[in-house]
């Protein structure tokens, strides 16, 4: 038995297939779904969403986005996708330490609020980099 899964952004469709299992990173944690899971409407935060299929598993880093679950059908609606090959560990990097220095005040006014988000999501796209190496996408 198999849920469908599609994964969408704004920059168009990343990823349409058949599943034995995902998992994401919601907004109160990772969730596992498996086919005939309850229905869920949560958010994502930044984070690694990993696809079972019966090829393999496939993964992709997401910015943020919705996730709705069905029971047959589970759709992610990211603010920003990438596949795992496309992360780059070492732009991960220089992203958090910009965002460090933006936090310290170290480049002018700061606008705090937003030099928080940039951490968190540059902090969540190194721990991705990490978490992902080696796997397709």
């Amino acid at each position: 038995m198999a849920i469908h899964v599609d994964i969408v952004s704004a920059e168009g469709a990343i990823f349409s297939g058949d599943a034995e299992m995902v998992f994401a990173p919601a907004k109160m944690g990772e969730v596992g779904i498996a086919p005939r899971h309850a229905p869920l409407l949560t958010t994502l935060r930044p984070g690694a969403i990993r696809v079972q299929t019966s090829e393999g598993e496939k993964a992709f880093y997401v910015t943020g986005g919705i996730l709705e679950i069905q029971p047959h059908l589970v759709t992610v609606l990211a603010d920003s996708a990438l596949h795992a090959h496309e992360l780059d560990e070492s732009k991960a990097l220089e992203a958090r330490e910009r965002a460090r220095e933006a936090l310290a005040g170290k480049h002018g006014e700061v606008d705090l609020t937003a030099a928080q988000a940039a951490l968190v999501e540059a902090e969540a796209r190194y721990r991705a980099s990490q978490q992902l190496k080696g796997h397709s996408g």
